[in-house]
């Protein structure tokens, strides 16, 4: 399937933007590395080859949705956008807390406002949320399928890692704020 022009560029703008903030936004502590278990590369690395598979079956017939004159092409540019206002909008409500890789910086503080008052994690679902457009706007079932799978356990194995790290940095104040949150999506998981 051709993605149309204004597609690719939001999907160019998203990619820029994912690169700057990965070099950007690194903690630069020596703790990060072993509190990461390079999750960070482990995350980089699906997503590549996911969207890169995902690309490479685009032109598959097994179940194909997209196309001309309908409107999956939109609805998928429709939440790439989404996912990337949600991402940067729950790391400008980080602040300096955000990095890129985990780390729990000395004094850091639980940030409990904002999306994180309902969601634990809202640029990892923002991220997905783009993912899942991305999906759409390739136009069929399995490039959906090799694109978001794949990712969504890459992001599941990475929340996991860094809740185990905030729950030993911030102690029972975490403890206390994942009993009352969910991980990706309000009041369902």
């Amino acid at each position: 399937m051709r993605v149309p022009t204004p597609t690719t560029l939001i999907i160019i703008a998203w990619v820029a933007s994912e690169i700057v903030l990965s070099i950007a936004r690194r903690s630069g502590t020596k703790s990060a590395d072993s509190l990461d278990r390079s999750s960070f590369r482990v995350l980089w690395i699906v997503i590549m080859l996911s969207v890169t598979a995902g690309i490479m079956t685009s032109g598959s017939t097994l179940g194909v949705f997209g196309g001309k004159g309908t409107p999956w092409p939109l609805i998928g540019t429709v939440a790439i956008v989404a996912g990337i206002v949600v991402r940067w909008w729950a790391i400008l409500s980080l602040k300096e807390a955000f990095t890129v890789d985990v780390a729990i910086a000395e004094g850091q503080r639980l940030v409990d406002r904002g999306m994180y008052r309902l969601i634990r994690h809202p640029s990892y679902t923002g991220s997905l949320l783009s993912f899942a457009g991305f999906g759409l706007v390739l136009g069929n079932a399995e490039s959906l399928a090799v694109v978001l799978i794949p990712i969504i356990a890459a992001f599941l194995y990475r929340i996991g890692v860094e809740e185990r790290a905030l729950r030993a940095g911030l102690g029972e104040a975490y403890a206390q704020y994942m009993q009352r949150t969910r991980r990706l999506i309000p009041f369902v998981y």
